[in-house]
């Protein structure tokens, strides 16, 4: 018991299928896999823009937090890529105390370059970021 015509509706469907499936998958393979970034070591300065982002710590108390977005960079073993295929591009600025965050807040959404102390993959519940730099110190404004 099938509908009149259903074998022509099939026919189609299947051929409309096909058409918009095969140029996808020629362009897919067309794209070089992504490299991995440049290392990024304790002293090495890392760039890009930064970001304030709105996160609630323990009791619902609001904590200043701070992103870094900037090329893919490679993190020092035992940390490696962070599971990622090119390594981290957003890093987590961590304040340790209120002159380090009011020394970020006036360069919320300029380009700033920061020497990298100490950084480490976001392992975390609730960490916006792909890499969390603990220790830190602003380099240059831009």
């Amino acid at each position: 018991m099938t509908k009149r015509r259903f074998g022509k509706r099939l026919a189609l469907a299947s051929m409309t299928t096909m058409a918009f499936a095969a140029p996808a998958g020629h362009a897919q393979r067309a794209e070089p896999p992504p490299k991995a970034g440049k290392p990024i070591n304790a002293g090495d300065v890392l760039s890009g823009e930064l970001n304030a982002m709105r996160v609630r710590g323990k009791k619902g108390k609001r904590v200043a937090t701070y992103q870094l977005t900037s090329e893919p960079r490679r993190l020092p073993p035992p940390n490696g890529l962070c599971g990622l295929e090119t390594g981290p591009e957003t890093f987590q600025i961590v304040t340790n105390s209120d002159a380090q965050a009011a020394e970020l807040i006036g360069l919320v959404g300029k380009v700033v370059s920061l020497k990298i102390d100490e950084v480490a993959c976001a392992h975390d519940a609730g960490q916006m970021s792909e890499a969390v730099v603990t220790k830190w110190s602003v380099v240059t404004t831009h």
